[in-house]
């Protein structure tokens, strides 16, 4: 099965938490905050939208980082997906 978002919408797949802080402190599983780095997974095609022409500016394979609480959790053969408007992606990771 294959995701295909609609409009300005985009498909991230989160990146993993890492378990260990930089001084070294190793963190149980629900000590650690879900980061909100995520790998573009789907693009829509953009076009218009509310009235407005929305260019899409991330690609799949890009990392970005994206707004706490947005989107939608999604699971999906055993994978879980997040599906966010292309505004509340802040930033592509380089």
């Amino acid at each position: 099965m294959k995701l295909v978002p609609l409009g300005d919408r985009v498909v991230l797949k989160q990146l993993e938490a890492e378990e260990t802080t930089k001084s070294g402190i190793v963190l149980p599983g629900q000590a650690q905050e879900k980061p909100q780095q995520a790998e573009v997974i789907a693009v829509g095609p953009g076009g218009m939208v509310d009235g407005k022409e929305v260019k899409m500016e991330v690609e799949v394979g890009d990392n970005v980082i994206y707004s706490k609480y947005a989107g939608t959790e999604v699971k999906m053969d055993g994978e879980e997906y997040i599906i966010v408007k292309q505004n509340d992606i802040l930033a592509i990771v380089k």
